[in-house]
């Protein structure tokens, strides 16, 4: 199944993954503007986070702050399931542990982060107290728990230099997890500088190998770590560039979501650019990248290296996601755009791309659902097996 959020509203659609195909279904209206969505392990619940706050720094903090379970029926249509849990502020992310016992939130501004038990019919159940010595970094952007389930690691990016405002350093920080509570286990900030020049936005696992790929936001790069040990590695193994160009810092161009390919081979990673200016009257794109990066991943290094960078054909993809056999992707843009052609102004609307995942890796398109927005984010978009 597959399902998409645009403002309070999710939709789950049919999926053809030969004909690359979405069919929309039933839509269902939660509390609040979705941030993000996380499938329990056994298939049968998603968690939702909402809050009508403004995205990343904006000033407005919200004040619906919810964290939701939804049933999944057979045919992947959603109730709500149970009273949603308020939240303390606007959730920028959420998952739910390995167990399927505790479901993870973290926050961007401040930076923060909660846990809440999981009942045993799936319901969200009583916060879980955490010591306040925690250190939360600066902007987190990512929570999950660790392949083995002991660790949890939240990805914190910091905030890039501005005219008037020192750079905020950015770090992965490890927790130590057991029964619901967190404990300190490692920072991590990667670059030898206190995490100054370092911005990470998310991370993913290679599903066999003790291998960890990170989106490096700021700086327009894919990591690799090792794991050893229970322990990932102080500094990365591998950096790569994700952009065809180069960016200066201050040039708002961004590395967003990342993937590993359920079969191991291919590493994933968005490029995002959506800044403006004028052009005869109007806002338009003022340059950049959007595209999927594609990388192949080295079997016996774990390194990857560039092979393709797709043209979503839209702007900003937040989100994108890979079906369970590993034949199709969707790629999801949050914005609309006006676009420079020639002495005109060309509309671009927001879109869901799907592409075919090619035996080598790389993409191609086949075809792209406009979305009207009308004034809301496409937040998050995601494949999920059925139960």
């Amino acid at each position: 199944m597959f399902y998409q959020c645009v403002g309070n509203r999710v939709t789950h659609c049919d999926v053809d993954v030969d004909g690359a195909a979405l069919t929309q279904r039933a839509s269902i209206a939660l509390p609040s503007n979705v941030q993000y969505v996380w499938p329990h392990p056994s298939r049968k619940y998603l968690y939702a986070s909402t809050s009508d706050a403004a995205s990343g720094n904006a000033p407005n903090p919200g004040k619906v702050h919810r964290l939701c379970a939804l049933r999944v029926a057979a045919d992947g249509s959603l109730t709500m399931h149970g009273e949603p849990a308020a939240l303390p502020q606007r959730p920028i992310h959420n998952s739910v542990d390995r167990a399927g016992a505790y479901a993870l939130t973290c926050y961007n501004s401040p930076s923060n982060l909660t846990l809440h038990r999981i009942n045993g019919d799936g319901t969200v159940g009583v916060p879980m107290a955490q010591s306040t010595a925690l250190d939360k970094g600066i902007f987190a952007h990512q929570i999950l728990a660790e392949p083995g389930n002991g660790a949890v690691v939240m990805v914190t990016r910091g905030n890039r230099p501005e005219a008037k405002k020192a750079e905020d350093p950015g770090a992965l920080i490890r927790y130590r997890f057991r029964d619901g509570t967190l404990t300190p286990l490692a920072k991590l900030p990667v670059g030898g500088r206190g995490g100054l020049g370092y911005g990470p936005r998310h991370l993913d696992f290679h599903p066999t190998k003790p291998w960890v790929y990170v989106s490096v936001e700021s700086q327009n790069l894919i990591h690799m770590h090792r794991m050893q040990g229970g322990s990932m590695a102080a500094e990365p193994d591998f950096s790569k560039k994700t952009t065809v160009g180069n960016y200066d810092i201050h040039f708002p161009q961004s590395a967003g979501g990342i993937k590993v390919h359920p079969n191991g081979r291919f590493v994933y990673v968005s490029n995002r650019a959506n800044a403006l200016v004028d052009f005869n009257g109007k806002r338009v794109f003022r340059g950049g990248e959007n595209n999927i990066a594609v990388f192949a991943i080295n079997q016996n290094t774990g390194e990857p290296t560039l092979i393709q960078n797709a043209d979503p054909q839209s702007f900003h993809i937040r989100t994108f996601s890979i079906d369970p056999s590993g034949r199709m992707m969707v790629a999801a843009s949050i914005v609309s755009m006006n676009v420079r052609d020639g002495d005109n102004v060309r509309h671009v609307p927001a879109a869901m791309t799907v592409f075919r995942i090619g035996e080598d890796g790389r993409l191609t398109l086949a075809r792209k659902y406009d979305v009207e927005l009308g004034g809301r984010f496409q937040w998050w978009t995601g494949f999920v097996g059925l139960a």
